[in-house]
């Protein structure tokens, strides 16, 4: 060996032994110890059935906390840590506690980098309820000795207490709700030299940087905050999982404003329905009043049968659509509650909402919309509803008309002009600016409108389809020859004759920033399956799939289950007939479609849709008779979680 190879191996051995010696870990390099520490000791034992926290109801309508007053003896999770001084010299030592949910959260990186990630501050995260208070001086510890710190902190709406959350001076908490899901804590205990070097706005979140809000887990997990000498930095995940159910049993808060036309409109309130100080603080949910498109406006039959219930023929369907003469026809289109309270009960011993759509008379012919909507508002979540609604075929396959609509849409509320509620900006091409306005709306960077549906009807599929929409044989009016009004449907209709479409829609407003946005019919698969995803325009505001089912199997059983599983990139679609045995029926991801990232309340409904909405569905809604008997729905239970 020469001389130059024996330096450089001597060398190489050098950084070698100086690497060996070199500390693993920050931890390593501290002169003092945080042991010792629990987390909501006061709560439940640390046991995985006993994490969950199912949030409180009781004034959640100025927003959740968790724990509530309640569920713990001081309305906090306490918990409790160890700091031992191991130098030689006295010292002062401060504690701050983030806590961030984790189910419903953007990485904290981007995608193959060491960079933040883009959407990373739209995470839950939060500290300290007064985002003021920063770290909390723990005091001197002497050298040898050790202190035990005891303290407590509550998850609740509006962490950083922004400013856009505000109206007239108050904190609206319940404009930016605690996510549902599993939390984790981070635990950062400082000595005076480097709480200096920690930049304000992470020492106090509810301040941004240059950049805007910083997520504190980038920064000490990730950032500038991980190369902290001096400072002891550990995560704790799941601490605890929150879940929601609203009690449907507490009533139905009435919405003043959706009845300002009707002076009388109060004519049928009890106790368990209205807008007294008692149901508006306690009901969970609110009668839903449909906005209805003048184009929906459509000439029904003057024809009154209970289509499902007594039976009505594709021969008297055909029969009634040949022959009733146009000026018999009834120009209508699908009505609202005149009268709130009348067709929806809260049922307060089996915790339950009945709804109904009422029976027409001859005169009054109306088809009439009834639903509910949630009045506590979540981003994110496995929303899954139990219900029994009607049955939408009948014997001979022919349709009632009605659509059962499981669907979330975006809060409104006061202060909304502040664009409290507006979804994240579309940097490519912009949002369509409204949901009415047609193909030729104007685009802008950002809208509130966010919509995520289940609708369940009779129509057919439009993707993928050899022929579109399918060819319908025109009809004779001719009573005499049955063959020239009795026409039969295409025979790839009638092969699904007795099933219903379980549509999955999501609205993006047409935002063109996913990487395969496309209008037509396009595929997208999800553990194993292929899903076909329709958008009719570039300017058409959302995408559809359906999925074919016997309307016996989901409709004719005592309730059926559906769940709208909500991410931040994604949005999945199941039912199934137990909440164990849910099966995916729709995907849609950020690749294809703008997921919506605002917050949302879920709507359940029974409602006539103009058929026009539907091209190529068997049975137009004009052709089917107005309800002669109440048509019924039930839901039993909701859970967010």
């Amino acid at each position: 060996m020469n001389l130059n190879k024996l330096l450089f191996s001597l060398l190489i051995l050098v950084i070698v032994a100086i690497a060996a010696c070199k500390p693993s870990d920050k931890k390593a390099k501290l002169e003092w110890e945080v042991n010792d520490v629990s987390w909501l000791t006061n709560y439940l034992p640390e046991t995985t059935e006993n994490k969950v926290l199912w949030l409180d109801y009781e004034g959640a309508i100025h927003g959740f906390t968790a724990p509530s007053a309640r569920q713990t003896d001081n309305g906090l999770f306490n918990f409790e840590f160890t700091v031992k001084n191991t130098s030689d010299k006295a010292q002062r030592y401060y504690y701050k506690v983030y806590y961030q949910n984790e189910t419903y959260k953007n990485p904290e990186l981007g995608s193959n980098s060491n960079k933040i990630h883009p959407y990373a501050h739209e995470n839950f995260y939060g500290s300290w309820e007064d985002s003021l208070t920063g770290f909390k001086p723990i005091g001197e510890i002497g050298s040898g000795e050790e202190k035990t710190i005891h303290d407590g902190f509550r998850i609740v709406g509006n962490p950083r207490n922004e400013e856009m959350y505000f109206f007239e001076g108050k904190n609206d908490r319940w404009k930016r709700n605690p996510r549902v899901g599993s939390y984790s804590s981070l635990l950062i205990v400082v000595t005076d030299e480097d709480l200096k070097r920690i930049p304000d706005y992470i020492q106090f979140i509810g301040k941004q940087s240059s950049l805007g809000f910083i997520s504190p887990y980038y920064y000490f997990l990730f950032g500038e905050g991980k190369e902290l000498t001096n400072t002891f930095v550990a995560k704790y995940d799941d601490i605890i999982n929150l879940k929601a159910t609203p009690d449907l049993g507490k009533g139905v808060f009435v919405e003043e404003y959706n009845f300002r036309d009707n002076p009388d409109f109060k004519k049928y309130f009890d106790c368990r329905c209205g807008n007294d100080a008692k149901i508006f603080e306690e009901a969970t949910v609110t009668q839903f009043v449909h906005y209805v498109d003048p184009s929906s406006k459509f000439n029904n039959i003057p024809v009154i049968v209970d289509v499902v219930g007594e039976g009505y023929s594709k021969e008297e369907y055909n029969w009634n659509r040949a022959f009733c003469k146009k000026e018999e026809l009834i120009g209508t289109t699908p009505q609202t509650a005149k009268y709130p309270c009348r067709s929806i009960v809260s049922d307060s011993v089996n915790k339950k909402i009945i709804i109904k759509n009422p029976a027409t008379t001859y005169g009054e012919w109306r088809k009439e919309n009834v639903g509910i909507i949630t009045r506590h508002g979540f981003t994110y979540g496995k929303i899954t509803v139990k219900a029994k609604l009607t049955e939408l075929l009948n014997e001979d396959n022919v349709w009632n008309g009605l659509t059962n609509a499981i669907w979330m849409i975006y809060q409104g509320g006061t202060g909304q002009e502040k664009g409290w509620n507006l979804r994240r900006p579309c940097k490519k091409k912009g949002y369509m600016a409204t949901y009415w306005g047609g193909r030729n709306d104007k685009r802008v960077e950002r809208v509130g409108y966010s919509e995520i549906d289940f609708e369940i009807l009779k129509t057919v599929p439009y993707c993928p389809a050899n022929e579109f929409p399918p060819v319908y044989a025109e009809h004779n009016a001719n009573q005499k020859r049955p063959a020239d009004w009795n026409i039969d449907f295409p025979e790839d209709v009638k092969q699904r004759d007795h099933e219903i479409a379980v549509c999955c829609t999501n609205w993006d407003m047409a935002c063109q920033s996913p990487d395969k946005f496309a209008s037509g019919c396009n595929e997208i698969s999800y553990q194993g399956k292929t899903f076909w995803w329709h958008r009719w325009e570039d300017v058409y505001r959302a995408v559809t799939e359906k999925y074919f089912i016997a309307d016996d199997e989901v409709f004719g059983g005592d309730y059926y289950y559906f769940q709208i599983d909500w991410q931040p990139d994604k949005i999945i679609w199941r039912i199934g007939p137990e909440k164990n045995k849910l099966f995916v029926v729709g995907y849609v991801d950020e690749s294809i479609s703008m997921i919506p990232n605002n917050q949302m309340l879920l709507i359940v409904t029974q409602e006539f849709h103009n058929t026009q909405w539907w091209p190529g569905s068997p049975y137009l809604q004009e052709n089917i008779p107005f309800p002669k008997n109440d048509i019924f729905g039930e839901i039993f239970e909701i859970t967010i979680e």
